[in-house]
């Protein structure tokens, strides 16, 4: 809890104390410090200031500021205490009773309680794309993120934890992104969460090979007087190359500690979270002249004992050598920008710091220099302060003194300055780029290749072809498998069950319905395989550098060339990816044309029916044309929203090409095997139920003396399809596909599930002697269904109503339903006309 949900006379055990590193300097300095007892005398009714009394003085402190003090509560000490231990009979009483005979815990108790819940530490993992941040997530969490080869897959903040050296680390992998400008959805997602969340520490991973763009961003983040260290990543290749650089002293210079690393074998980052619990412990606990406080530095060094024979290397940051630790520990300093623009910043922070309300969130120094890079976002936060026309005034008097002496805008000034101090830091810490081996020497060789304007789109749509033939083919024999197994167990349940409502929910509802989609796993594991090895090959990058001319015709940006290609995995997390676009115009276009994309839940209808009407030596062929077909719809619809629907300015293409990296088998079968399990998931979940729905709509009301064909025809879901049979006649519908389309609503493998509930009714759907698929072909000619038919079917499914969470996602991404609403609509009347126009225009020739 927090110290300002205290009431008067209550009192708690300090865990930690929140918000930016001046900010947590201040209050320590009042007396706050972790493991102390506080209490509150007087908490005025209208909550400022309040009094508490803390190490025998009386002190007070703003609701605001209290609000960012992090309390255990005796209660909360006690269920603490409860939780975490077990009976222990030669163990002595841990409490004590007061006069009324209640349970009260000494101080001790209390100070142990807070002590053991500051051993979690809240870290935020900040770098750019690309620099091996959901790497180290996943290597320490063990949890099972994307780890994409370029730009945007890590969209959103996923959330692991991890246990070290007797503390557990609350892990949050924030998007990658190259600053902390406004400039894009991601930048302004970190900083948000950065200074929303306020995170106890920040490890900022940095790719070892592009110090000097990725220290962009570290002198950011020095800005926001944060307790951060820095990660080298990818270490091995910056030694391979030959490359030097004294890291201690970049790191003296940049105030931060540098820590080599290598996430994909783990190489440092025991060491990298030993200094991470140092810091957290003890950083806040320096005064001016460098000393630590005694009694924090002896409960550093008696912990620091349990665990120092574990690190190979010495200690680059540490408390434990005694009460002064000048020699290895870095501490904050202000990053010079030079005179002139120093001189505007410190008048600019002079007056934010009138207002007392602001500085326990943000760092005054980093609000001042976003002001002057006349920041949209920051400019919104200071008109709320009561000061903000002088802040105003003031910036825009400093911009125009720097536009003078500089004969630059005050943004393009700082930016220069940022980049000319990286570039001395790293001359003074001694680096040098190695020649011994050339890490982008293959990558040049296989771009001049891939990228090559002859060869480039072939090579493209060759490795299209071989994912979807090596899908099919190599896919069919485990698919068999299964559909022998699925035809096992629904004659076992028919040979078992009595006759009865019982015995056809479970054959034809669940079997029948779930059966018919779960046969499609293998395909679907092999099609995201493809696609994993494509993402963290870096190729996925190329593909959008060749596809970039093509994106701005369809008056898109470049970059949205990766969402539309996730979106042949899954629609929802494409949709989400089109935060890395930085024009809106662009980003809301991408994401309504999205839905063309075929997506993964598309396939088993895809493979249902092809494979049903046409030959084997067509299926790949149909199957190319229906992903064709989507794309070539995207291009029109495209091309009619940018021309007369959503206007707007684009921005330039800028996205880095990282260098190839080939995939470990280990990763692609775990992210391959992540998409199985969500796929799986579906069946128990969504897709079981729909199931259901429709056989009970199918088997309800029922009657024995009817035949399966008039049973059909006179169920709930047989009127329902009936009702809305004339809305398909132009192609060729039968109310049997109707209601398969009506269900696919909710999810698209529903569509398969449906057609497999309906056309189950006999043993023989599963018979071994029967040829795969002749007995739904039978069943679906015999209601007048013909390859023109299914093929106008297959292209209706491709365009229509794309499912609810896409719409959703769409909502969520475009902030607002009228968008949502807008894609429903646009596509399914699409669907309508494309699918009519097929069979209509298809008559006339077969």
């Amino acid at each position: 809890m927090r110290l300002s949900e205290l009431k008067t006379g209550e009192y708690g055990v300090i865990v930690k104390v929140l918000g930016h590193g001046g900010f947590r300097k201040r209050i320590v300095e009042m007396g706050f410090i972790k493991g102390k007892v506080v209490e509150v005398l007087l908490n005025a009714p209208l909550q400022d200031p309040v009094k508490y009394k803390i190490m025998g003085y009386e002190v007070s402190l703003r609701h605001n500021e209290a609000e960012m003090i992090e309390i255990i509560s005796p209660e909360e000490a006690k269920l603490l205490e409860k939780e975490n231990s077990e009976p222990d009979f030669n163990k002595p009483e841990i409490s004590t009773e007061n006069e009324g005979g209640a349970t009260q815990l000494t101080d001790k108790q209390l100070h142990d309680a807070a002590m053991k819940k500051r051993r979690t530490i809240n870290v935020a993992l900040v770098g750019n794309p690309n620099c091996g941040k959901t790497s180290l997530f996943n290597f320490a969490s063990g949890a099972h993120e994307r780890v994409g080869n370029y730009s945007g897959v890590t969209v959103d903040a996923k959330e692991g934890h991890a246990e070290f050296e007797g503390y557990t680390f609350n892990l949050v992998d924030l998007p990658g992104t190259y600053s902390l400008s406004a400039y894009s959805p991601e930048e302004l997602y970190v900083r948000r969460q950065i200074i929303d969340k306020t995170p106890d520490v920040v490890i900022n991973v940095i790719d070892s090979s592009n110090l000097e763009r990725n220290l962009y961003l570290t002198t950011q983040l020095v800005d926001m007087n944060l307790r951060m260290v820095c990660a080298l990543n990818m270490f091995d290749e910056f030694e391979e190359r030959g490359d030097k650089l004294d890291y201690n002293k970049l790191g003296q210079l940049f105030g931060v500690p540098m820590i080599p690393t290598v996430f994909k074998t783990g190489k440092g980052v025991d060491l990298l979270f030993h200094i991470i619990i140092n810091m957290y412990e003890g950083v806040d606990f320096i005064d001016k002249d460098g000393n630590i406080n005694p009694e924090v530095a002896a409960e550093i060094q008696n912990w620091h004992k349990r665990y120092e024979g574990s690190h190979e290397t010495d200690h680059t940051e540490d408390f434990a050598h005694g009460a002064r630790p000048n020699n290895s520990v870095f501490r904050h300093v202000h990053l010079n920008h030079g005179k002139t623009l120093e001189e505007s910043i410190e008048a600019i922070k002079r007056e934010v710091q009138k207002d007392e309300q602001i500085r326990h969130k943000y760092s005054t120094r980093y609000l001042a220099i976003k002001l002057l890079e006349m920041d949209k976002d920051t400019e919104q936060a200071v008109e709320r302060l009561p000061n903000a026309k002088e802040i105003m005034e003031v910036r825009d008097r400093e911009a125009r003194k720097i536009l003078e002496e500089t004969k630059e805008d005050s943004e393009t000034a700082i930016m220069d300055a940022k980049y000319g101090l990286i570039h001395g830091a790293l001359q003074e810490a001694g680096y040098e780029p190695g020649n011994k081996q050339d890490t982008y020497q293959l990558t040049h060789f296989i771009d001049k290749i891939i990228t090559n304007k002859y060869a480039g789109f072939p090579i493209f749509f060759l490795l299209l072809y071989i994912m979807f033939e090596v899908t099919f083919t190599l896919g069919q024999y485990p698919m068999d498998w299964i559909e022998a197994g699925v035809g096992m167990i629904g004659e076992w349940v028919s040979a078992t069950l009595p006759d009865g409502p019982l015995k056809a929910m479970i054959a034809d509802g669940i079997i029948g319905g779930v059966g018919a989609v779960i046969v499609f796993l293998p395909q679907i594991l092999i099609l995201y395989c493809f696609i994993s090895f494509m993402e963290d090959s870096g190729y996925m990058a190329r593909a959008a550098f060749i596809m970039d001319k093509l994106m701005h015709k369809m008056g898109l940006h470049g970059k949205s060339f990766i969402p539309l290609i996730m979106g042949f995995g899954c629609n929802v997390p494409a949709v989400m990816a089109t935060r890395t676009i930085e024009s809106r115009r662009s980003r809301l276009i991408t994401m309504l044309i999205l839905p063309m994309m075929s997506c993964s839940a598309r396939l088993p209808i895809y493979i249902m029916i092809t494979g049903t009407f046409f030959a084997v030596k067509y299926q790949s062929l149909i199957m190319i044309s229906l992903y064709a077909i989507g794309i070539i719809m995207a291009v029109v619809v495209s091309r009619v929203l940018s021309r007369w629907l959503i206007r707007g300015e684009d921005t330039p293409f800028v996205m880095e090409l990282p260098p190839y990296r080939f995939p470990t088998a280990k990763a692609i079968g775990r992210h391959t095997w992540e998409k199985g399990k969500q796929y799986l998931k579906k069946m128990g979940g969504i897709i079981l139920f729909a199931s259901i729905v429709v056989w009970a709509l199918g088997y309800f009301p029922h009657d024995d003396s009817l035949s399966q064909q008039q049973q059909q025809e006179q169920s709930y879901i047989g009127r329902i399809g009936k009702a809305i049979e004339p809305v398909f006649r132009a192609q060729g519908f039968d109310w049997k596909l109707d209601v398969g389309l009506v269900a696919g609503v909710g999810a698209k493998e529903i569509v398969a599930s449906t057609m497999g509930v309906l056309y189950s009714g006999d043993e023989s759907v599963a018979d071994d002697n029967t040829p795969k698929y002749a007995n739904l072909y039978d069943k679906m000619t015999a209601d007048g269904i013909t390859p023109l038919i299914a093929f106008a079917y297959l292209t209706f499914v491709l365009l229509y109503f794309p499912c609810l969470a896409t719409i959703a996602a769409v909502k969520s991404e475009s902030g607002s339903w009228k968008w949502a609403a807008f894609t429903a609509v646009y596509t399914t009347a699409l669907a309508w006309i494309v699918s009519a126009l097929i069979y209509q225009i298809g008559r006339l020739f077969v």
